[in-house]
């Protein structure tokens, strides 16, 4: 029994799950797509074109072969993602990507040279992204890495820094497909504190600064 420890630390090192049991399944924290590019170490657009179960077992490897779109985060780490590794079980929070169908998002990291991703990642089919999200991940995401997104779980709750914007979305949403997840970014002012920022484009092609979710 004890040979099977070092290799569940290293499930639950490289897809940094909330909970990872075998019998109960994969459950993983809420987390906002800013917070999920500025705590990956991987970031990009792909199609999933191949498949390869590559370590069989109740720890089995899954090797994805992608198409690379575009990279948004990670030159320093990898050039150009040519496969993507995840555990074989979706219990163990492995995902299961459709072939030759669909453009994802897909956030991992890098472990002994391989890209890691798993159910706690944020990954999602390109086109189900707001414009809002794809232009976080394009450029607008990087620029709040240094604020915290503060997550509310019930009422009442506070920002305790002027670097937290507080998300809400758990409230009524639980999790990332809320409103603040699918068209916020928190974003340092000019002021020096952290706030939700949406940029609207108006009729006069003007850039509208709405803070309010």
């Amino acid at each position: 029994m004890r040979s099977i420890y070092p290799q569940l630390f290293s499930v639950l090192f490289v897809f940094t799950c909330l909970q990872l049991h075998y019998t109960e399944g994969c459950t993983c924290a809420p987390s906002h797509p800013q917070d999920a590019y500025c705590n990956s170490e991987i970031v990009i657009r792909a199609k999933v074109v191949g498949k390869k179960l590559v370590k069989d077992g109740p720890f089995g490897t899954m090797r994805y072969t992608v198409k690379q779109m575009k990279m948004y985060k990670g030159f320093e780490k990898i050039h150009h993602v040519q496969y993507i590794y995840t555990v074989a079980s979706e219990s163990l929070c492995g995902v299961k990507f459709d072939i030759n169908k669909y453009q994802y998002l897909i956030t991992g990291r890098v472990f002994e040279g391989k890209f890691y991703t798993g159910l706690c990642n944020f990954i999602e089919k390109w086109e189900r992204l707001t414009l809002a999200q794809k232009k976080g991940f394009n450029h607008r995401y990087q620029l709040g890495c240094g604020c915290r997104i503060k997550p509310c779980y019930y009422l009442p709750c506070f920002v305790t820094s002027k670097n937290e914007c507080l998300w809400t979305d758990m409230l009524s949403h639980f999790g990332h497909p809320g409103y603040q997840s699918r068209h916020y970014s928190c974003l340092q002012q000019k002021e020096g504190y952290c706030s939700w920022y949406r940029g609207l484009i108006s009729r006069d092609k003007t850039i509208i600064n709405a803070t309010d979710p």
